[in-house]
């Protein structure tokens, strides 16, 4: 047990070291000195943990992901039909908790690779979640699933990295997640201004 503490503590050092160096300087610029001096940790016990800077920013994006799949959990599971707005909302209010750990990863820092795991592990769940809900509910998706799982995430990171990306919040969240509700029950025409047409033209 005691262990297992220590080496949490050493984990959470190395990780929060990453993410302020990157945020100092950019990933490319680190070495594992730099983190292994910012940490307080021996170089040779950060090779104990791990093989490099890229697998060390593997497992910070991994246990955000984790972090973020256990705040999901219950607003997802809690609707059978979905559209309530309460996933977003918090993972809004996640970014606001972990918001350098988001900087680092929605920047695209590390040659992207943390960013492209971040969204394949949202658009991997979020399929799998329309799927669910569409058998649950017995209804046939018009648009295929993994398709619309990217779209869907693809417009959550972009928020989410602006959101991220401000010291104070640009609206309540609650706002934004109403506003962001509408867009994906009335579609980007009605949310323009302009009433659907009844076909859209090629």
């Amino acid at each position: 047990m005691a262990e297992d503490r220590r080496t949490r503590r050493t984990r959470r050092a190395l990780g929060g070291a990453l993410v302020e160096l990157v945020l100092e300087r950019g990933f490319s610029a680190l070495t594992v000195e730099d983190i292994t001096e910012r940490a307080d940790v021996a170089r040779a016990t950060f090779y104990a943990h791990f093989k490099g800077k890229d697998d060390l920013f593997a497992r910070v994006t991994t246990d955000l992901l984790e972090q973020l799949a256990q705040r999901l959990e219950p607003a997802v599971s809690g609707s059978a039909v979905g559209f309530t707005g309460k996933p977003l909302l918090e993972m809004l209010r996640h970014v606001s908790d972990e918001r350098d750990v988001y900087r680092v990863v929605l920047r695209g820092e590390g040659d992207g690779k943390p960013l492209q795991m971040f969204v394949d592990s949202c658009a991997a769940a979020t399929a799998q979640e329309f799927k669910a809900r569409a058998e649950r509910n017995s209804v046939q998706p018009r648009i295929d699933a993994d398709l619309l799982a990217r779209v869907w995430v693809g417009e959550q990171i972009a928020v989410l990295r602006w959101w991220a990306e401000q010291d104070t919040p640009p609206m309540p969240a609650e706002e934004a997640v109403r506003m962001l509700l509408d867009l994906a029950l009335h579609g980007r025409y009605w949310a323009s201004g302009f009433t659907a047409p009844d076909r859209a033209q090629f």
